[in-house]
């Protein structure tokens, strides 16, 4: 599994755990920042990962800032992105199960590693469920096929 890993400054130390725990796992991992922990902007990594992710070129994602809402935020403007801001393992396997989240956004202000790591692992062990969900994220594809097409017209 190709995974896409970003942060901003506030999420470096932890972005690095994770993506240290990922390749223990045998996950590839594809750093696309930051680098430090030297004030940036966390629109800058959270939509670079979001569109590698949403062009296909990753199975999924995983953003860090101090929050989440922040890369949250960015990563669900790119169309074909389902990011979820989770806080504990249940909202992980839900994130998967019920919503197919391709992304997995984490609050390094609220997250301990070895829970942050709990998320992560949950996250990658849940599959999509299919079934009534797929009718629901249908519908928000559906209206991203929809805008995509009305904003083009523009």
């Amino acid at each position: 599994m190709k995974v896409a890993i970003g942060a901003d400054h506030k999420g470096f130390e932890l972005k690095e755990r994770i993506k240290e725990f990922l390749k223990g796992e045998g996950k590839e991992v594809t750093d696309f920042g930051t680098d430090s922990e030297e004030s940036c902007d966390y629109p800058d990594y959270g939509l670079k990962v979001a569109e590698a992710v949403a062009r296909g070129e990753f199975d999924r994602g995983i953003l860090v800032c101090w929050t989440g809402n922040g890369m949250n935020m960015s990563a669900n403007k790119v169309k074909g992105i389902r990011s979820a801001l989770c806080l504990n393992p249940e909202l992980a396997v839900f994130a998967r199960q019920h919503n197919d989240a391709n992304v997995l956004t984490l609050a390094s202000k609220f997250t301990p590693v070895k829970q942050a790591l709990e998320i992560v692992k949950a996250f990658f062990s849940s599959q999509f469920e299919g079934g009534r969900h797929q009718r629901r994220v249908n519908k928000i594809k559906e209206y991203e096929r929809r805008t995509s097409s009305e904003q083009a017209q523009l």
